[in-house]
């Protein structure tokens, strides 16, 4: 059961932060300005999930420590919301 539960995890963390980066690619090529802005949120709220997972997987005895991605994970919510607030000017 504990293995399932790892995979469950592991594979909802792979899917919420690749998707991060595949949104950031997207905005990159955006019809509009609130195209852009749309497809950051969507990486944002990507970012926001995987920061759960993360969260998760830190507080199991089944991962390795995964603080410095925690850390890394934060960091970029915190760039991608100031990338949304400064080009919703």
């Amino acid at each position: 059961m504990e293995v399932l539960k790892k995979y469950v995890i592991a594979r909802q963390l792979l899917k919420s932060g690749t998707s991060i980066g595949a949104n950031i690619r997207e905005a990159q090529n955006a019809e509009s300005k609130a195209d852009f802005i749309h497809k950051m949120k969507i990486s944002a709220k990507e970012a926001d999930e995987t920061e759960y997972w993360l969260f998760l997987c830190h507080n199991s005895k089944n991962y390795p420590n995964c603080g410095q991605l925690q850390d890394d994970c934060k960091e970029l919510i915190l760039i991608l919301s100031k990338i949304i607030s400064t080009s919703k000017k």
